[in-house]
C-alpha cells in the first residue's frame, strides 16, 4: 500500500472502475471472513484482526467495529494519504463492513480449519489485492504504522510488524494458542496471494555484472534475450582499473538464462541480483535499460 497517494483528478471512467474492483475485493474479504476464517476462529492481522477479536468477545458485528476502528485513523491521516486514496478506502471498508453483517448468519463452507486456513487465506489475499491495485485499502493498520513512524522515526514495515505480533499475542490469550498459529499461517497466505495480485506474476529483476568481457555479455543479452543493457563506468577498488559494468532489467522468468549466458562467456564474472517492485519506460528506459 502506498503511504502518500496523489490527488491527481480521476475521470469518471477511472472512478468507475476503480469503485467496481474494489467492491469486488471488499466482497471477497468480507466472505473470507465471514465463511471461512471467523466461523474457525481464525483471525488476520491488523485492525480487522483487533475487531475479530473484540467481536468473539462481545455481542457487537465484526462490520460495526470494521468501521469504528478504522475511521478515526482515516480521518486523522487523510492528509498523508489523499483525499482520493481515503474515499476509495472509506468505501471499501464500507462495502466490507456491511456484507460482513449480511453474511453472518450464513453458514461457513468449511468446518475444517486447514481448509479454511488455506481458502480463506487465499480468498482474503486476492480482496485486499484487488482493493490495493485499484487505489484502496481496507485496513487501517498502515495509517497508524506510518503515524507512528513519524513520531519515533521508526520505519513503517517495523512498526506493522510489531502491531501483528501484538495482535496475534492477544489472539493467543483470547482464543487459544492453536488459534494463533492458525492465523499466522492465514497471514502469510494471503500476504503472499495479495502481493502476486498488486504485483503481477512477472516479479522484475535487476541485474549488475562485472566482466571484462562485457562487450561479449551485452550483445549476447541482447541477441538471445531481447534485452538491451546499460554501461556504466566503475574502477576497481583494490586493482583501480578502470572497468564497465552492465545493468540490465529481466523478468523473473528471463533470469536463468540470462546467468547461463553470462556464465558461458565469463565463469568469473560477478553478478548481483536485486528484485525491482516496479519498472517505467519511457523514451530513456527503452533506449538505454531495456526493450520488451
Amino acid at each position: 500500500m502506498a503511504a502518500i497517494q496523489s490527488d491527481k483528478p480521476l475521470s469518471v471512467t477511472q472512478w468507475i472502475l476503480r469503485l467496481i474492483f474494489i467492491t469486488l475485493g471488499a466482497v471477497l474479504m468480507a466472505v473470507a471472513l465471514e465463511l471461512f476464517l471467523v466461523p474457525n476462529t481464525v483471525i488476520d492481522g491488523g485492525i480487522t484482526g483487533i475487531s475479530i477479536v473484540l467481536s468473539q468477545i462481545t455481542p457487537v458485528f465484526l462490520g460495526v467495529y470494521l468501521v469504528v476502528i478504522n475511521l478515526p485513523f482515516l480521518i486523522i491521516g487523510r492528509k498523508l494519504i489523499g483525499n482520493i486514496f481515503a474515499v476509495l478506502t472509506l468505501y471499501g471498508i464500507t462495502v466490507m463492513s456491511v456484507c460482513t453483517v449480511l453474511l453472518h448468519h450464513t453458514h461457513a463452507f468449511t468446518d475444517d480449519r486447514l481448509l479454511a486456513v488455506l481458502f480463506g487465506g487465499i480468498t482474503l489475499g486476492l480482496g485486499v489485492g484487488l482493493v490495493l491495485r485499484f487505489g484502496g485499502a481496507l485496513d487501517g493498520s498502515e495509517i497508524v504504522a506510518i503515524l507512528i513512524s513519524k513520531k519515533t522515526k521508526f520505519p513503517v514495515g517495523q512498526i506493522i510488524l510489531i502491531i501483528n505480533v501484538f495482535i496475534f499475542a492477544i489472539a493467543g490469550f483470547v482464543l487459544g494458542w492453536d488459534a494463533a498459529m492458525y492465523s499466522i499461517v492465514t497471514y502469510y497466505i494471503a500476504s503472499k496471494v495479495m502481493d502476486i495480485v498488486v504485483e503481477g506474476m512477472n516479479e522484475t529483476k535487476s541485474v549488475t555484472i562485472v566482466s571484462r568481457k562485457y562487450e561479449e555479455i551485452a550483445q549476447a543479452i541482447s541477441d538471445r534475450l531481447g534485452r538491451t543493457s546499460t554501461m556504466i563506468y566503475a574502477e576497481g577498488g583494490f586493482s583501480k582499473e578502470e572497468i564497465k559494468m552492465i545493468y540490465c532489467v529481466v523478468s523473473r522468468l528471463e533470469l536463468s538464462k540470462l546467468k547461463s549466458v553470462v556464465h558461458e562467456i565469463d565463469r568469473g564474472a560477478f553478478v548481483a541480483i536485486e528484485t525491482v517492485s516496479d519498472v517505467t519506460e519511457g523514451a530513456l528506459d527503452n533506449k538505454y535499460t531495456s526493450s520488451n
